[in-house]
């Protein structure tokens, strides 16, 4: 049974499915990527869909029944590593998917270097040689989630004859801002645990920097970090440190032993002019994979954009399979499924588990509204006054402290959608400090849910204008400046743009601190943080001249304001009582 969406034409299920593995393809320098190909038992030709990436590519076309990611092994492997589509759903529908490896990894040759150059030019010339196969029509896309999706946008910038579309999903284009590095502060739990042999079908790797520096500079370098406090607290990266040529952690170390953008960084996608992409894209971003709305105001190409709801897609990845099938009928097969008639923006809203559907992003009529910290610590519209005393937490191994504002129940339901950006005024003892910043949605004592963060290490405060936006300050990264103790300074943070409803009577709250909150959900898994050794003591201003505020991107209610009494006058309000 095929749905009817739109105008009601897709792809019909009508093919038997044939599949050809192992079959090896040789790149422009000699080394051969092994790809599997499940292509219709039908005579004709076929729009090929490409899906490559370091994961076993065996696993991806088994029968799995789908469960929640990482609940699971399948052949040893984490089930986290099912994010290429499901070759049945495509092939039965007259699609031919590829499934490939990366060099260096499964029964690929050559050796893995974390999203190379090579690899984007393998990918290349392996979209090339498919659209050449008798088999194809000459249209290929690319399709799938987390690394099979992260170097389509670098591909996708080299423009191969023969790539019409590409679905990015959950994608992490910036390595180092949007993933690794974000805010200047290593990612290192999910780190370690992604760039690993447990993930990872790597056979043969070399370390960037090792090739770059020479071994005597690149073990100094490594004896360095062997002597860093904070590193030390560290045990998966010390470990990574004294094996520096065990299989699993060139490539690891390249990322950790890289804390500035640099060459390193920039080829893996850190300054894309996304406004001179041609290739149409589907771009699916989730919470912690935030990238692709940050770049959608600049790219000019046909587009489409999603924000998951705050769940991992199940494994194996089925989700969104009618709407990328609408998406790579209409491109690749010139079917009008009147998927480029529909709006060109959706967001899961948690909190009301509703959609918003738009014509772009940010979200057109939306209102920037600051809400002040103040030194009784709450979160308000109302503006801070000149004498307004400011509030202080120490950060130190055994003894992470925070500050939490919020504001008073709120009279309005109120919608936000977008990006965050909390501004903060603050000093320290020290000459460097982490900030670690949450929104949150506060309904009672014991039910609270954070609904996004952000992260900033203060020497890297120096923003780019050429790259920043209005709502979204973008830090360089590349010259880090060191703190004069108890001198304030103006820090700029962004959380990850999100989609929630606030219930009226709820509470609105951002949390401040130096280090990660206890995890709560498997996001927050991701967001284990490379914390200071060194104690620290952190003072956030709140006067006039030294303000401190979080801008939402208000998109429903809030008309009138948060009402710092929360509007009850009711004669059981034991507050207004006393005043009568």
């Amino acid at each position: 049974m095929d749905p009817k969406i739109g105008t009601g034409k897709i792809s019909k299920r009508e093919h038997t499915v044939a599949a050809n593995r192992n079959i090896s393809v040789k790149m422009s320098d000699g080394v051969t990527i092994d790809i599997d190909i499940f292509q219709p038992e039908s005579k004709g030709k076929f729009p090929a869909l490409l899906s490559i990436s370091t994961f076993n590519k065996e696993i991806q076309s088994q029968h799995i029944w789908p469960a929640p990611t990482r609940s699971r092994r399948i052949r040893g492997m984490p089930d986290a590593v099912l994010e290429a589509p499901i070759a049945d759903f495509w092939v039965r529908r007259g699609y031919v998917l590829i499934y490939g490896s990366v060099r260096g990894t499964g029964k690929s040759g050559g050796v893995f270097q974390y999203l190379s150059k090579r690899e984007i030019q393998d990918t290349y010339e392996i979209i090339e040689w498919a659209a050449k196969q008798p088999w194809c029509n000459g249209n290929v896309g690319m399709i799938g989630q987390g690394y099979y999706a992260a170097h389509q946008s670098l591909v996708a910038q080299m423009e191969p004859p023969h790539l019409k579309a590409i679905a990015p999903i959950g994608t992490f284009w910036d390595n180092y801002r949007h993933f690794w590095w974000g805010g200047g502060v290593l990612q290192k739990g999910f780190l370690r645990w992604l760039v690993s042999l447990v993930n990872f079908d790597i056979h043969t790797e070399k370390s960037v920097l090792l090739e770059k520096l020479g071994k005597a500079k690149y073990e100094k370098l490594i004896a360095d970090a062997l002597a860093d406090k904070d590193i030390q607290a560290a045990p998966e990266i010390m470990d990574a440190l004294r094996n520096p040529y065990k299989l699993g952690n060139a490539n690891y170390l390249d990322i950790v032993l890289q804390p500035l953008i640099n060459d390193y960084w920039l080829e893996r996608g850190a300054t894309i002019d996304f406004s001179k992409f041609k290739v149409p894209a589907y771009l699916g971003g989730a919470a912690h994979r935030p990238s692709v709305f940050y770049y959608w105001p600049d790219m000019k190409m046909p587009k489409k954009i999603l924000l998951f709801p705050p769940a991992y897609t199940d494994r194996p990845f089925y989700q969104l399979s009618w709407e990328l099938l609408r998406w790579f009928d209409y491109w690749l097969k010139n079917i009008d499924t009147g998927i480029m008639d529909e709006p060109a923006v959706k967001m899961f809203v948690s909190g009301s588990n509703d959609w918003i559907l738009a014509d772009d992003f940010p979200i057109p009529g939306t209102r920037w509204i600051p809400f002040n910290l103040h030194d009784n610590h709450s979160l308000l519209e109302f503006e801070p006054w000149d004498e307004a005393e400011a509030s202080s937490y120490d950060d130190a191994p055994g003894n992470r402290g925070k500050l939490e504002y919020s504001s008073a129940p709120l009279v309005e339901n109120t919608e936000i959608a977008g990006p965050i950006t909390v501004s903060l005024s603050a000093s320290c003892r020290g000459t460097d400090m982490n900030f670690f910043v949450g929104l949150w949605d506060i309904e009672s004592a014991d039910k609270q849910v954070c609904i996004t963060r952000g992260n900033l290490k203060a020497s890297h405060r120096e923003v780019d204008p050429d790259l920043s936006k209005d709502w979204l300050p973008v830090h360089k990264h590349t010259n880090p400046q060191p703190l004069i103790p108890g001198q304030v300074y103006q820090f700029s943070i962004v959380m990850n743009p999100v989609a929630h409803f606030f219930k009226a009577g709820h509470r609105i709250a951002l949390k401040i601190a130096s280090s990660d909150d206890m995890p709560e959900s498997l996001y927050d898994v991701g967001h284990e943080h490379l914390c200071s050794q060194t104690p620290n003591t952190i003072t956030i201003y709140h006067d006039a001249e030294h303000p401190s505020y979080m801008v939402l991107p208000i998109t429903k209610g809030n008309w009138v304001g948060t009402f710092s009494s929360g509007g009850d006058i009711s004669l059981k309000n034991k507050e207004f009582m006393k005043l009568q």
